[in-house]
């Protein structure tokens, strides 16, 4: 359903009433705000321009506020801007007009339909009836990426004078189909961290032990290792670490009608006794140089 959705609504920081735990929150795909001109612009039904969606993490991750954590997410959706790329992964073909000069237009994102702009929403479904100014993509850019990650950026900054040390967790959600490449294991969770670049693998090797002892299925970092936000926020030798972690839409949302599973409160309970345990254990090694900042 179309809604209307001013600046100062594109997004929300969900605060604790103190933050205790040195984590902050990140649900950059799970905004399902879609605005009745962009509808318009789409050739695509209410539906299908939702594939894109990270189905409710938000809600999954709403226990955060409790233990003492911000939550940092998206009213806009994904297909409208990813915030999860790089600034500028544009691709000339879907706009009127010439990009920038400093616009990324080769990577591989852009290439598959998957800019900060999409071209596609999953299943290789095309947004779009045609062109549209180049000028309005540049808009959504400035007025709603960048103060978006602006937001992030300051979080995280005060995380890390608290605390000495910052956790950041995207927080995201993937098909429910997905196996891993010569096993066929349908993995409930993906934990990514760069290939441990974005991350203390001591913290990536607890995240995964945590959620094997609730009884789920996890991998690392295949085939999802982090987007653009994981590796841009992830600086372990100054203390920040960064986490994705990828969550099997199977588990909790009928993939069809996009209606929650009556599991879903269950699951949701299941995250936040992983996340309490991840709290537990980056408190009781903060001080490990792995960890803290060198």
């Amino acid at each position: 359903m179309a809604q209307n959705v001013s600046e100062t609504e594109q997004f929300e920081v969900r605060e604790p009433d103190m933050q205790r735990i040195p984590f902050v929150f990140n649900s950059p795909h799970s905004g399902r705000i879609y605005t009745q001109s962009f509808l318009e612009q789409s050739r695509l039904d209410g539906l299908s321009i939702r594939r894109s969606e990270d189905h409710f993490v938000d809600e999954l991750f709403h226990s955060v506020t409790g233990l003492g954590a911000p939550l940092l997410l998206a009213h806009f959706p994904r297909a409208f801007l990813d915030v999860n790329r790089e600034p500028y992964e544009l691709d000339p073909r879907m706009f009127d007009g010439a990009l920038p000069p400093h616009a990324n237009i080769s990577s591989m994102r852009v290439a598959g339909g998957l800019g900060t702009v999409p071209r596609l929403v999953a299943e290789n479904m095309e947004i779009y009836h045609g062109r549209f100014p180049v000028a309005e993509a540049l808009d959504r850019i400035e007025t709603i990426y960048k103060p978006y990650h602006a937001c992030l950026r300051r979080l995280i900054a005060r995380t890390h004078v608290q605390f000495g040390l910052a956790v950041l967790i995207d927080c995201h959600s993937m098909p429910g189909n997905i196996r891993l490449a010569g096993t066929g294991q349908r993995p409930d969770f993906i934990i990514g961290d760069r290939y441990g670049t974005s991350a203390a693998a001591d913290l990536s090797r607890t995240a995964v032990s945590l959620l094997e002892d609730l009884g789920f299925s996890v991998a690392r970092n295949k085939p999802y290792a982090g987007g653009f936000i994981t590796e841009h926020y992830g600086r372990p030798a100054r203390g920040l670490h960064a986490l994705q972690i990828e969550i099997n839409r199977g588990l909790y949302v009928d993939e069809a009608t996009l209606q929650k599973k009556k599991d879903f409160a269950m699951l949701a309970q299941a995250i936040g006794i992983f996340l309490g345990g991840l709290a537990a254990h980056v408190e009781k090694y903060a001080g490990n140089s792995s960890l803290a900042a060198e």
